[in-house]
């Protein structure tokens, strides 16, 4: 008797009922699935847009504000700090690097960034196509903005007003594309870099006027800002005492990003236990309607469990029989559960990916899945352990005499 053939065809052989418990069981699992493989590619890609930054200094506002403007783009800068002040920063004792970042213009919806060539040398990243700017005007694309515009090297193209899509073009100054990023899953596949005097020169025309002296001109350059400022400090100590120092003693902010990122996903954390206890909940009900379908399905099948006795088979196959139907279930929700999981983990990445924030991919192997698989099977196991049993009690004379 080949029992994993024959618990298949009697798996199938109620199929609504096979359908919906296979249903409750991949939906238990997927969610399950879901929150391990979208906590990871979240926290990846914090982790990938973090590394490195010790500090971000802007101006004063919300930590956590500056955080998601400053590192990850996701926010509005809460102002800009004076030139001086960053010069300041460059002289500081504590600080082994200092990445200028000048915002207010965007290519449709994705950032200009005003930086210097310390910024993608952060990241580690190369150029598929031409090269680094080397003047005012010339910009890099990522490679997210490359492909979403269509621009290639040696194009022109007008940045518009305000840090989304919608604002006033800057048509009066045009920049030229120097070179396109290779894709490095970071936040810099969305952005557009440039020099930071390019930033200033466009705003410097958009607000200079005909009759504007050299006296005017000289008192504009005095006033120069930047947006914010990602700081490297070159010792472990830093980290307590420079944040405050910057807090207490001047005109700007300091934030720590493993600091203020702590505090947001615990926040979201709540979220995840809430979509983790509905799994949980979902694999009970699974687990509770495959062992009422296995009982039925023993008392059904006694001729037939009488008839595989007498035609030689043992007690332990017989009641193999049911377990093997409900590891059949558990490994069809398994890999429908895994694939579902994946796929709504690469759909939440694509609207992601649309909305210019975090790049999470779908179809990456998280270490956590492995636990799905396990626990298909113990809801499997604990599902058919007393109809099993029961199968594997059942008595041939009693039930041939009944008949």
């Amino acid at each position: 008797m080949n029992v994993l053939s024959l618990s298949w065809r009697y798996l199938w052989s109620r199929p609504l009922a096979t359908v919906l418990n296979l249903l409750l069981l991949t939906l238990g699992l997927a969610s399950m699935a879901f929150v391990l493989i979208a906590k990871d590619q979240i926290d990846r890609a914090f982790e990938r847009d973090l590394q490195g930054i010790d500090a971000v200094v802007g101006a004063k506002g919300s930590p956590m504000q500056l955080i998601l403007a400053g590192v990850f783009h996701l926010d509005v800068p809460p102002g800009n700090i004076a030139l001086d002040d960053m010069k300041q920063l460059q002289a500081h004792p504590q600080v082994a690097q200092v990445i200028p970042l000048s915002l207010g213009d965007n290519l449709q919806g994705f950032r200009i960034v005003g930086t210097t060539h310390d910024y993608p040398a952060h990241y580690g990243t190369t150029l598929a196509q031409g090269a680094l700017w080397t003047q005012p005007m010339q910009a890099v694309l990522g490679a997210q903005v490359a492909r979403a515009t269509g621009l290639v090297v040696g194009q022109d193209f007008a940045g518009a007003h305000g840090l989304g899509n919608g604002g006033a073009e800057h048509g009066e100054a045009l920049y030229q594309v120097t070179g396109v990023l290779a894709p490095c899953g970071c936040v810099l596949d969305r952005l557009v870099l440039t020099a930071t005097e390019s930033v200033w020169k466009l705003h410097d025309e958009m607000h200079a006027t005909e009759d504007m002296d050299e006296e005017d001109r000289a008192a504009i350059e005095a006033d120069r800002e930047v947006t914010m400022a990602l700081i490297r400090y070159n010792s472990p100590l830093a980290a307590m005492a420079f944040p405050r120092f910057i807090n207490d003693n001047t005109p700007m902010q300091a934030a720590s990003p493993a600091l203020e990122i702590t505090r947001l996903l615990s926040m979201v954390g709540v979220g995840t236990r809430v979509l983790q206890g509905l799994g949980a909940v979902l694999l009970s009900v699974a687990g509770l309607s495959v062992f009422i379908a296995l009982w039925s399905a023993v008392r059904e099948r006694r001729a037939d469990l009488a008839m595989l006795r007498m035609l030689g088979a043992p007690p332990l196959k017989v009641g193999a029989l049911l377990l093997c139907e409900s590891l059949w279930l558990a490994a069809l929700a398994c890999a429908l559960g895994l694939l579902a999981a994946h796929g709504l983990t690469a759909l939440m990445g694509a609207l992601l990916m649309a909305e210019q924030s975090l790049a999470i991919s779908g179809w990456q192997w998280v270490p956590a899945e492995g636990w799905v698989p396990v626990l298909a099977f113990v809801v499997a196991v604990v599902a058919a352990l007393v109809p099993a049993v029961s199968a594997y009690r059942v008595d041939v004379t009693q039930l041939l005499n009944t008949r």
